[in-house]
């Protein structure tokens, strides 16, 4: 018997596995004894073809469909040509200078960068583009400004260092006049520009608790607005979906329900996300074919991402999905390449603040 996952796998076994799942790849049809006569190289009798891949079939890396006498590769076959039958090779040059000249070269939001980014990665691959977006405390905070409103209220103005601007409305037990809140708001900037949310959170904390500090001494009067600035707020995190109907084009996915499920869950988002999370948690490149995402809408797909990040923090993660009949060997590259080519511009703008 033969290892499943290909350990006891001889040359010529592995060639012909090789060799039917690039042509698979290539026509999407089931690949004959014949063809791989013909395309293996191998100076071996048709006989001892039919041999092995039955003996491939029974180890479950390919399969036989019941309209066709030749085979295709199964999701396991899959896994092992990804994991040790292709060498991958760098991003080619030309693909490579497109990237860059794509992303955005000047200032702009994280948000509009990586929406760029998701629909740069579908019209690359042909497939769907997704990007998670990092909640907005994984940013530095830049600037802080405070606007008085009716009722006791106050326009809370937060300014991070990507660019993106938050505004959080904080109800009041009394007024602040508009010296107090100039003086609340000098006082945070001097204290807390360039440290995330969480951070601010745990030192105001830690300040507040001690009588005789600073804030207590200064802001009297709005300890109350300081801490209401920073609160933590519901939600935020995200993924971007771009070019889902390219999907709509490959015949493995053509089937209406199989369609109204993918769509269901780029709409949902909610497992989607869970599963980028998953994957940004992880260095390098992670892929998962058919069932191994664990989500059952995309157990006809294969799911290619790499993770990203800036000042040696990890913000989320880049990828595509597609069918499971995709061009591993190129898309593994674009999606790594991409990633990198995000991080670098995250990094630069950091440095620029």
């Amino acid at each position: 018997m033969i290892n499943p996952y290909g350990h006891d796998l001889d040359a010529r076994a592995r060639r012909l596995l090789r060799t039917l799942i690039a042509q698979y790849l290539v026509d999407g049809e089931p690949v004959g004894s014949r063809t791989l006569s013909r395309s293996s190289g191998l100076d071996v009798s048709p006989a001892t073809i039919r041999n092995i891949m039955a003996d491939l079939e029974d180890a479950g890396l390919v399969a036989s469909p019941h309209t066709s006498a030749g085979r295709v590769p199964t999701p396991r076959g899959l896994r092992l040509f990804v994991d040790s039958l292709i060498e991958l090779q760098p991003l080619p040059h030309e693909d490579m200078i497109r990237l860059q000249r794509e992303l955005p070269p000047g200032p702009t939001t994280t948000r509009d960068l990586l929406g760029n980014v998701s629909t740069l990665l579908s019209a690359m691959t042909r497939f769907a583009g997704v990007v998670s977006v990092p909640g907005q405390a994984d940013f530095p905070l830049r600037h802080i400004d405070f606007v008085a409103l009716p009722d006791a209220r106050v326009l809370v103005i937060l300014v991070f260092t990507d660019n993106q601007v938050q505004n959080r409305i904080v109800q009041l037990a009394k007024p602040l006049a508009s010296h107090e809140l100039e003086q609340a708001a000098n006082y945070l900037n001097s204290q807390f520009a360039g440290l995330r949310l969480d951070d601010i959170r745990a030192q105001l904390l830690v300040e507040l608790r001690e009588t005789g500090s600073e804030l207590n001494r200064l802001l009297a009067s709005s300890v109350e607005l300081a801490a209401a600035s920073f609160a933590p707020q519901a939600g935020g995190d995200d993924v971007l979906v771009s070019g889902q109907t390219n999907l709509m084009a490959y015949s493995e996915l053509a089937d209406v329900q199989r369609l109204r499920e993918l769509f269901d869950a780029f709409q949902q988002k909610n497992e989607l996300l869970q599963l980028m999370e998953v994957c940004a948690r992880a260095p390098g490149v992670r892929l998962f074919i058919g069932e191994e995402s664990g989500l059952s809408a995309l157990d006809g797909c294969s799911v290619v991402t790499a993770s990203y990040g800036a000042q040696g923090r990890v913000l989320g993660a880049v990828g595509v999905i597609g069918p499971t009949r995709m061009a591993y060997e190129r898309v593994i590259p674009v999606v790594k390449a991409t990633a990198g080519l995000l991080s670098d511009a995250l990094n630069r703008a950091a440095t620029t603040l």
